[in-house]
């Protein structure tokens, strides 16, 4: 009898175990990708995927290289993605068009990692007029461009405005092919480098104007209701882990980005990374110039430039009403 019950104790322990293997199998290959460009403000993402921080929370991630910015609202509504990392403008404008996405979290501000690049003579913006100057309109690099200008005497159509992707605006420059160029990465340290090549006024200049955050599908949060708070979680924990192990973090994203370990910590310099406290301070409403505010100033300003018709975006920050 002892024997019969010990066999039987034995089987369910053996089936208790294997349905827990299935079921944690089954939980931690839940598929997401999540989508951003070649930027180490994003980077965090890949330290998130290297120390598991996406597996432990149930959670197989792909970490998707995207450089055509344009392109990312219709991978949102073919849930060909299912989370993005990009400057909170150019999402507003992408929900704005029908994309189905939703704030999580805000990754980084650029404090001096985007900028206008300009050649000798060319002293302000009023000095663009009739001068030829490259950059990306559907990067927020063009946003950052357009508030600079607006401090100026001069409109957009006396300047040739030639269309180009940040790294090709900023190799354009060092050639020699374009008066100016807004710009990012190592074009906007080496600047230098052609005569008379200085920087005109970067994003430390404007602060709170390029801010990257974390989306997420609307669709595939709702069908898991957990996935917004998995990724602040992780997100997180990669730029905590970044401000403690500096130089492996570093490496560890040189290695997601295919970038020099070297060029990756020069950039970190320019960026602020936020993390949970800060993350906590600026979505809190009800202070001044936090998140919400500044999504509204860029649906405004998209709204005047004929970008969307309505400035209406509480849709997009369903996390800041749950916290």
């Amino acid at each position: 009898m002892k024997k019969t019950l010990a066999l039987i104790l034995a089987a369910v322990l053996s089936f208790s175990f294997l349905s827990g293997f299935v079921a944690a199998k089954e939980a931690v290959n839940k598929k997401m990708t999540i989508a951003f460009c070649t930027w180490t403000g994003y980077a965090p993402l890949f330290i998130a995927e290297e120390k598991g921080y996406f597996n432990d929370c149930g959670y197989n991630v792909e970490l998707k290289i995207m450089e055509d910015e344009s392109a990312y609202g219709e991978a949102f509504a073919s849930g060909s993605i299912q989370a993005l990392g990009q400057a909170l403008d150019r999402d507003i404008i992408q929900y704005e068009a029908g994309a189905p996405e939703q704030y999580v979290c805000t990754m980084d501000c650029s404090a001096g990692g985007d900028g206008l690049i300009a050649a000798s003579g060319i002293r302000n913006m009023d000095d663009l007029a009739g001068k030829t100057v490259a950059l990306d309109k559907y990067a927020t690099s063009y946003f950052l461009f357009l508030r600079a200008l607006a401090d100026s005497n001069i409109t957009e159509d006396q300047i040739n405005i030639v269309e180009m992707g940040n790294d090709e605006a900023g190799k354009a420059f060092l050639a020699g092919k374009v008066d100016a160029a807004v710009t990012w990465g190592s074009a906007l340290v080496n600047c230098s480098s052609r005569e008379g090549g200085h920087l005109l006024f970067s994003s430390a200049d404007y602060p709170e104007t390029i801010i990257d955050v974390l989306t997420v599908s609307s669709e595939f949060a709702r069908e898991n209701p957990e996935v917004s708070g998995v990724l602040y979680d992780c997100w997180c924990k990669a730029v905590d882990f970044l401000r403690d192990n500096f130089e492996e973090g570093c490496s560890i994203m040189a290695d997601g980005l295919n970038l020099d370990v070297a060029d990756v910590m020069e950039e970190c310099s320019r960026i602020t990374f936020y993390d949970r406290t800060m993350n906590e301070a600026f979505n809190d409403t009800s202070a001044e110039n936090n998140v919400y505010d500044v999504g509204c100033l860029a649906a405004s300003f998209w709204v005047r430039k004929g970008y969307m018709k309505s400035d209406d975006i509480s849709g997009f920050f369903p996390m800041l009403n749950s916290r």
